[in-house]
Protein backbone atom coordinates (compact mmCIF):
# COMPACT_ATOMS: atom_id res chain seq x y z
CA UNK A 1 0.00 0.00 0.00
CA UNK A 2 1.29 3.46 -1.04
CA UNK A 3 2.47 5.37 2.11
CA UNK A 4 0.27 8.29 1.17
CA UNK A 5 -2.92 5.77 1.63
CA UNK A 6 -2.05 4.19 4.53
CA UNK A 7 -1.41 7.67 5.95
CA UNK A 8 -5.12 8.80 5.25
CA UNK A 9 -6.62 5.54 6.10
CA UNK A 10 -5.02 5.64 9.82
CA UNK A 11 -6.08 9.43 9.47
CA UNK A 12 -9.62 7.96 9.10
CA UNK A 13 -9.30 4.95 11.93
CA UNK A 14 -7.80 7.37 14.68
CA UNK A 15 -10.27 8.98 16.95
CA UNK A 16 -11.45 12.17 16.92
CA UNK A 17 -9.17 13.84 19.69
CA UNK A 18 -5.94 12.54 17.53
CA UNK A 19 -7.28 13.74 14.11
CA UNK A 20 -7.48 16.97 15.56
CA UNK A 21 -4.05 16.92 16.93
CA UNK A 22 -2.66 15.50 13.61
CA UNK A 23 -4.24 18.46 11.64
CA UNK A 24 -6.34 18.57 8.60
CA UNK A 25 -5.75 16.01 5.86
CA UNK A 26 -6.02 18.76 3.38
CA UNK A 27 -4.28 21.80 2.23
CA UNK A 28 -5.64 24.59 4.93
CA UNK A 29 -5.18 28.44 5.00
CA UNK A 30 -3.42 30.02 7.71
CA UNK A 31 -5.43 32.25 10.22
CA UNK A 32 -3.99 35.65 8.46
CA UNK A 33 -5.71 34.38 5.07
CA UNK A 34 -8.89 33.05 7.23
CA UNK A 35 -9.61 36.74 8.85
CA UNK A 36 -8.94 38.17 4.98
CA UNK A 37 -11.37 35.32 2.98
CA UNK A 38 -14.30 34.90 5.41
CA UNK A 39 -16.23 37.34 5.25
CA UNK A 40 -16.87 36.31 1.29
CA UNK A 41 -16.79 32.59 2.58
CA UNK A 42 -19.63 33.37 4.83
CA UNK A 43 -21.58 35.26 1.58
CA UNK A 44 -21.17 32.63 -0.38
CA UNK A 45 -22.24 30.23 1.98
CA UNK A 46 -25.25 32.12 2.75
CA UNK A 47 -25.94 32.40 -1.03
CA UNK A 48 -25.92 28.50 -1.29
CA UNK A 49 -23.04 28.37 -3.39
CA UNK A 50 -20.09 26.39 -3.31
CA UNK A 51 -17.87 28.27 -0.88
CA UNK A 52 -15.25 25.84 -0.45
CA UNK A 53 -14.32 25.78 -4.35
CA UNK A 54 -14.06 29.77 -3.99
CA UNK A 55 -11.34 29.77 -1.23
CA UNK A 56 -10.00 26.17 -0.73
CA UNK A 57 -8.25 25.03 2.35
CA UNK A 58 -11.18 27.10 4.36
CA UNK A 59 -13.12 24.31 5.44
CA UNK A 60 -10.45 22.77 6.65
CA UNK A 61 -8.92 25.77 8.83
CA UNK A 62 -12.33 25.80 10.28
CA UNK A 63 -12.72 22.26 11.27
CA UNK A 64 -9.22 22.98 13.23
CA UNK A 65 -9.19 26.59 14.49
CA UNK A 66 -11.76 26.96 17.15
CA UNK A 67 -10.75 30.79 17.14
CA UNK A 68 -11.79 30.75 13.38
CA UNK A 69 -14.46 28.90 13.41
CA UNK A 70 -16.41 30.57 16.08
CA UNK A 71 -15.96 34.29 13.98
CA UNK A 72 -17.19 32.37 10.96
CA UNK A 73 -20.27 30.78 12.83
CA UNK A 74 -20.95 34.55 14.23
CA UNK A 75 -20.95 36.03 11.44
CA UNK A 76 -22.81 33.59 9.02
CA UNK A 77 -25.73 33.75 12.46
CA UNK A 78 -25.48 37.47 11.26
CA UNK A 79 -26.09 37.49 7.87
CA UNK A 80 -29.02 35.03 8.07
CA UNK A 81 -30.39 36.65 10.44
CA UNK A 82 -29.97 40.03 8.26
CA UNK A 83 -31.66 38.30 5.02
CA UNK A 84 -34.19 36.97 7.13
Amino acid sequence: MRRSRLIRQRRREAPPWARRALGPGAPELGCDECFELVDRYVELEAAGADAEAETPGMRAHLEGCPACREEHDLLLEFVRASDA
